[in-house]
């Protein structure tokens, strides 16, 4: 694969100079790398950047020296953690470099939506409010005295079973911004069409909370929560440039949610907290079992040394909080499995804690395969 980048990766200038002084100059980005007077490096988000009508992959380093083998777990990865269900062939479409992950996702969302307004797009009563020839609904007393004094019409208030819902606006929203990061944009545009009763708003995707699933818009599920991945992870660059986008996932986000559902599949009674919802100052960790606490550490630990001091601290106030005397620090494989059991605190008040490592490698083209394969793992450390 060409252009590959991987996590923590110095981005040298002799070989990814524009691109080097493209990610300096727009601040959109500085999130993403790391900065200084001299070097910059890739920090722990993987995906996508878009640059100049070029594609750079930045990669997680779970396989050695194997681009597609990377490329390769890391969409095994978020397909699971996620719950998308790509091809075969839409994956090796990435590997080949014929289409970037994102185009893949979108073409996904375009086609599910597509198969779901083919059998009659959503309607909802909406109620509204009108200035009508003849009375529909409820008669509006005061709006007739303020607009209707010297009018022949009569201001109703009715309700109207209509596309134009809050569920079609944010399809539709989803759909005109998702077309600039694509070449393909058939089936967008026919998605486009079948809105044409529906008012383009803008959305602020981190405020969207509106949308009530019920029996009869529940087949919309799933194409809305592919809509709120890809507008969410989605950059664009600036304004006069459409092509140019990042399309990133915060390794620790992922490989939290990756192994959250590994062991709630495990077990039924897990609670899962949602790291998109975390609050300051809040004392949550990502995954209580009945008589274990288990925080994910998307860190690389060669040695028990490597671990903080404040993972420590943190592991043995979770067991405190939670009245739990087992808990676990999991971090993927760096370079071999990380084992350590400590005993943390004294008297009434101690924790027993376990330091584990999980292997996300794998030499397999079949994603049910890897799952399998990580489910194995993890039942070896229970």
């Amino acid at each position: 694969m060409q252009n590959t980048i991987y996590e923590y990766e110095e981005i040298k200038e002799e070989k990814y100079k524009e691109l080097k002084t493209h990610i300096i100059d727009n601040l959109s980005l500085h999130k993403y790398f790391k900065l200084d007077w001299k070097t910059l490096n890739a920090r722990q988000y993987c995906g996508i950047l878009n640059f100049d009508n070029q594609d750079f992959y930045i990669l997680p380093k779970i396989a050695n020296h194997n681009d597609e083998q990377n490329l390769n777990i890391f969409i095994y990865m978020l397909m699971y953690a996620y719950n998308i269900n790509l091809l075969n062939k839409q994956i090796a479409s990435c590997q080949n470099q014929k289409h970037s992950i994102l185009e893949v996702f979108v073409q996904m969302f375009a086609s599910n939506l597509l198969n779901e307004l083919k059998k009659g797009i959503y309607k909802e009563y909406i109620t509204q409010e009108d200035n009508l020839p003849v009375l529909k609904g409820k008669y509006l007393i005061n709006e007739n005295l303020k607009y209707n004094f010297t009018k022949n019409k009569i201001y109703c208030e009715y309700d109207e079973f209509s596309p134009n819902n809050s569920l079609n606006q944010f399809f539709l929203y989803a759909i005109k911004y998702l077309q600039k990061f694509v070449k393909d944009k058939k089936l967008l545009k026919q998605c486009e069409l079948i809105f044409d009763e529906v008012e383009y708003r803008q959305i602020d995707i981190n405020k969207f909370d509106r949308i009530h699933f019920n029996r009869l818009n529940q087949r919309f599920k799933t194409s809305f929560e592919i809509a709120i991945l890809l507008l969410k992870q989605s950059i664009p660059l600036f304004s006069q440039d459409k092509k140019s986008f990042a399309f990133l996932f915060d390794m620790n986000i992922l490989f939290e949610k990756f192994i959250a559902r590994i062991v709630k599949e495990l077990d039924n009674n897990a609670k899962i907290q949602n790291s998109d919802k975390y609050e300051d100052l809040i004392l949550k960790p990502d995954i209580i079992i009945q008589n274990q606490i288990i925080d994910t550490k998307y860190k690389k630990i060669k040695a028990i040394e490597d671990i903080k001091q404040s993972d420590k601290l943190q592991s043995f106030a979770y067991g405190v909080n939670y009245a739990v005397d087992n808990v676990m620090l999991l971090y993927p494989n760096h370079l071999d499995e990380i084992k350590y059991d400590l005993i943390l605190g004294k008297y009434d008040k101690k924790v027993e804690l376990k330091i584990r490592s999980i292997d996300l490698n794998f030499s397999g083209n079949d994603f049910k395969e890897y799952i399998d394969e990580i489910r194995k793992r993890r039942e070896i450390m229970l």
